[in-house]
């Protein structure tokens, strides 16, 4: 056991007056739409992982040149702010021509390649050779720029040179371990209520990103443990408290407040993308200003400042988590249906993997999440490389996607509570479904681009209000938690197809295209099976042998 943390030389125990808090908390819990802003606080941190491509990946990609013109001259140690301006000029034409010259050689290397005759193939490789010689001297000329402009050890702390790749598997693992981690966190949780298992996750998760710049490290392994793997699980683990509490304090209004509870996850990744960038476009002339943190305090400095916000979020929010008394319910409600079907809903985990409701819910997850994570994670570059939209306006899409994103937790939520959330499943998917369809054609424009980016966003958020409400009608609130961690592992599932789907398509055919089609026909599919899912038999459920979650 941990002992309770103590300051030194003082003596003085922590734990008692964190318990003290905790049953403080618990006393003035009498209004329960408290639980919901608990669960708003909680989602709006744990959301943040969807700002990782824009707030993130350029930063870690860049190499010497675009650091040094991306951050702030005083946290890359500049010798003399007087005379910046004057270097920034001639840093950023040297950078250019860098580039430039990477690009010849890159060109030259494509032409080695598919060179058949034995003599092109000479001519291809002097060519190549020439071109990695003038590279080679431009990249000293940078150097040397750098070296003469800034306090080397400072600015080497600020350049990491990812790859494409290393930055997606980041992302990955991140989504991985958050699924993963959902099965204990649901178990955990239905056995010692969300608060505490909220707390954790919040408090992992905060750890994560403060020690990764703590660390003060450009290496890959380490941001990979550091965000990847523990502020993964630390998602993992807060995700499904806030769920499971308001599912569990507001059975009459259940699709309305899920939808509600987990639109902060959603629209989290919006503000967290307003903190670290200088501004973003939403359509037109509106620009919202950001915050600008990764210019000013480089990515390192950001992730302490956004683990140390998660942290103390994450730990107010959670503090306001609990479940009713056993037996509670909301006053003049009554469920339409008491008794055997109730009673028959009430699965444990082992029972609930074995239906064949499981299976059908797991894969249209799967579905519906690896095609919403495809487009989030290449929607940018979609809008750049095969639109030609500028940066400025294909960067403004994924902020109102976040956006739509969250709202469309919270109506689908209330349609779901409305038709329930098989139909909704089913109508949703095909909405979304038309849209990919569509979003080949209507990239080239940056009105249709944003008007897409909402859409898909907006039925994207669905899936987080309408599969836990399947999970709970089809087996039952009281083992929600490890029941809708197991059916979460479609999350992450998809969260690794979906991203490198679209990625490796685009590598091998030079178009998103195809894999836009391919996500429609899985929406379909998903459509499909939320039409043919229905609730496990009442003899079914009571015949099932006793098994443990």
């Amino acid at each position: 056991m941990i002992p309770p943390p103590v300051f030194p030389g003082r003596g003085l125990h922590l734990m008692p007056f964190v318990q003290k808090g905790m049953a403080m908390a618990d006393q003035k819990v009498k209004n329960r739409w408290l639980i919901v802003i608990g669960a708003l606080l909680v989602q709006l941190c744990l959301g943040a992982i969807y700002a990782w491509s824009t707030s993130f990946t350029k930063g870690v990609q860049n190499w010497e040149g675009d650091t040094a013109l991306a951050l702030s001259p005083a946290l890359l140690g500049v010798k003399d702010a007087s005379t910046w301006e004057q270097a920034k000029k001639e840093g950023s034409t040297l950078n250019d021509i860098v580039k430039q010259a990477r690009a010849d050689l890159k060109a030259e290397q494509g032409k080695a390649g598919v060179s058949k005759d034995p003599s092109e193939r000479n001519s291809a490789g002097a060519a190549v050779a020439a071109a990695q010689q003038k590279l080679d001297a431009a990249r000293k000329t940078l150097d040397d720029w750098i070296g003469r402009t800034f306090d080397r050890a400072k600015f080497d702390r600020h350049v990491f040179r990812f790859s494409q790749t290393q930055t997606m598997i980041i992302f990955s693992v991140g989504l991985a371990m958050f699924a993963l981690v959902m099965i204990p966190a649901g178990r955990w949780q239905d056995k010692a209520g969300p608060r505490i298992v909220a707390l954790t996750g919040g408090l992992m998760l905060g750890v994560g990103y403060v020690l990764a710049g703590f660390l003060g490290s450009t290496s890959f392994v380490a941001m990979l443990i550091c965000i990847g793997v523990l502020g993964g699980a630390g998602i993992g683990l807060g995700y499904v408290c806030p769920i499971a509490a308001c599912v569990k304090w507001f059975p009459d209004i259940k699709g309305f407040v899920t939808g509600l509870a987990v639109a902060g996850f959603g629209a989290g990744a919006f503000f967290f993308i307003l903190l670290s960038s200088p501004q973003m476009k939403i359509v037109g002339n509106v620009i919202l200003p950001g915050a600008n943190f990764v210019h000013h305090y480089g990515v390192l400095g950001t992730y302490m400042i956004f683990g140390a916000i998660f942290a103390v979020c994450v730990t107010i929010g959670g503090l306001l988590l609990s479940n009713p008394p056993a037996g509670w319910k909301p006053a003049n409600w009554n469920p339409k249906s008491p008794g055997a079907k109730s009673a028959a809903k009430d699965l444990v985990r082992a029972e609930t993997i074995r239906t064949p409701q499981f299976w059908m819910i797991w894969s249209a997850f799967v579905f519906g999440a690896g095609c919403g994570l495809m487009v989030i994670g290449v929607l940018k570059d979609f809008g750049m490389k095969e639109c030609g939209l500028a940066e400025a306006a294909a960067g403004g899409a994924p902020g109102l996607l976040a956006i739509f994103n969250g709202l469309g937790r919270v109506v689908w939520g209330t349609i779901s509570q409305k038709i329930g959330a098989r139909r909704a499943l089913s109508v949703m998917s095909i909405l979304q479904a038309a849209m990919m369809f569509a979003l080949p054609a209507m990239g080239g424009n940056g009105t249709t681009f944003i008007i897409a980016a909402c859409w898909i966003g907006f039925n994207f958020g669905a899936n987080f209000a309408i599969f836990p409400l399947l999970t709970n009608e089809n087996f039952g609130s009281k083992n929600f938690g490890a029941n809708y961690g197991a059916v979460f592992t479609a999350y992450g599932l998809g969260g690794i197809v979906g991203p490198i789907l679209g990625g490796g398509i685009f590598d091998a055919m030079g178009t998103f295209k195809i894999a836009f089609i391919i996500a429609a026909v899985a929406c379909l599919g998903a459509s499909a099976l939320g039409f043919a899912i229905k609730p496990p038999k009442v003899e079914a459920a009571e015949a099932a042998a006793p098994a443990k979650a």
